[in-house]
């Protein structure tokens, strides 16, 4: 691998852990910059480099085509959760990815909830 790409790759992988870290603090973006230490252009810099590249390599995992793909596609239920389906809930991951709410129940394959989370944060 070349060095300047490699340290891309670093750059990114660390970015990608601060915005992680971010999602699962619960506190605003605004208020994460702060403790941290950075101006929130710089967070949102970030976030813009490592949806690109996520969005880059979910390209290339396709062979690359401009085409949409059959695969990409998965189904969601988008009717809210009732009372009686509160319980039922517990063995489902749920996550936010853009202002988009997405549920997935506890035996999704992983390879295919990864597929859309990153489908999702190109969107």
């Amino acid at each position: 691998m070349h060095p300047k790409n490699a340290m891309v790759e670093y750059r990114l992988t660390n970015w990608a852990k601060m915005i992680h870290e971010r999602d699962c603090s619960g506190m605003s973006i605004r208020t994460y910059c702060e403790n941290i230490g950075i101006a929130e252009h710089v967070y949102y810099y970030r976030l813009k480099k490592v949806r690109e590249a996520a969005c880059a390599e979910l390209s290339g995992a396709q062979g690359g085509t401009s085409g949409i793909s059959s695969e990409m596609f998965t189904e969601v239920d988008f009717s809210e959760p009732t009372p009686s389906s509160a319980n039922i809930l517990r063995n489902h991951v749920c996550f936010e990815v853009s202002g988009l709410r997405l549920t997935a129940g506890s035996e999704y394959p992983i390879d295919k909830l990864t597929e859309l989370m990153r489908v999702a944060s190109c969107l």
